[in-house]
């Protein structure tokens, strides 16, 4: 995440690599559902991939009192840079009744990503504090109040804010990173000494914030270059359809193989990557049903990655 100037805090776009970041990993996590031929792989992805962003938008239309609807809409039109239309849709998917706090904190990032003038505005404040409202543990709204302390100057109260959620932060967290890199800048542009602080707020995380005993999918192989290539090569609505459809994929191998508790872990992670909470509860209670052995690691694992 970028600085603009001491004076303005973080910068607009800078503030959105969180979900950048995120996308990367749910990408990273579908590449291995693929096949071991990677250039058929990548096609297959595209041919097999989910609805258009067209096909979604007919789909929210026709059943609007759907609030699942208007979040996938709303996703799919983040991830192609269409953010007041993004703003939109989250914003229907709230009147249609949606109170998942992740729903408010994509509206209100969603918010800001729109805006060509104010980098907070106040709409998009009030859903990162109805976000809070519903899960004081919302790592985006988290997140972006405390940019608005850095925009407002409070360049300490934003870096504190910043480290405990750096400290709540599952190791290997899609955002963990971005987040360190914020502080890390914020810090020095305002004189402020955080290289301590970031290694202490690490070192404080309990053992449901990372570490051995939770993988949260965190182990599982990445890409190789030649993949990560591929992917870069693609459109936004292709990189975002080719996420979706592996994510699919491996939910319908997890069908035909339950036993592997490892696929649940990621299958669950990829959900809540991708802005779907109510699939990542479903793949925990399906994860249990078929392996209640191992119930109280995958309760674990859930919660680190703020499924409840």
């Amino acid at each position: 995440m970028e600085n603009e100037s001491a004076g303005r805090g973080v910068s607009h776009w800078g503030v959105g690599l969180l979900l950048l970041a995120a996308l990367l990993v749910a990408g990273v996590l579908a590449w291995r559902t693929m096949s071991d031929s990677r250039d058929a792989g990548v096609q297959t992805a595209l041919e097999e991939g989910p609805l258009s962003v067209e096909e979604l938008r007919a789909r929210a239309e026709s059943e609007p009192g759907n609030p699942e609807g208007w979040q996938e809409l709303g996703f799919a039109l983040f991830s192609s840079g269409d953010f007041a239309d993004a703003a939109d849709a989250y914003g229907k998917a709230t009147d249609a009744g949606g109170t998942e706090a992740v729903l408010w904190s994509a509206l209100g990032e969603a918010k800001v990503m729109a805006s060509e003038h104010d980098p907070m505005p106040a709409d998009a404040l009030a859903a990162f504090r109805k976000a809070i409202q519903l899960d004081p543990s919302d790592s985006r709204a988290r997140y972006f109040l405390a940019v608005k302390k850095d925009l407002d100057g409070d360049h300490e109260g934003a870096i504190s804010d910043w480290l405990a959620l750096l400290a709540d932060t599952p190791a290997g967290a899609p955002w963990e990173r971005d987040l360190q890199r914020t502080i890390e800048q914020v810090g020095a542009i305002n004189g402020i000494e955080t290289d301590q602080r970031i290694a202490e707020a690490v070192a404080s995380r309990s053992p449901l914030a990372g570490g051995p005993e939770l993988g949260g999918g965190a182990g599982i192989p990445g890409p190789s270059q030649q993949q990560i290539a591929a992917a870069g090569a693609m459109s936004p609505d292709q990189q975002r359809d080719m996420a979706m459809g592996m994510v699919e994929r491996l939910e319908q191998r997890l069908a035909s193989d339950p036993s592997n508790v490892d696929g649940w872990v990621m299958l669950i992670r990829s959900r809540m990557t991708l802005g779907e909470p109510d699939k990542a509860r479903k793949a925990l209670s399906d994860a249990i049903a078929a392996n209640p052995s191992e119930a109280g690691r995958l309760r674990q694992e859930a919660q680190a990655l703020g499924v409840s």
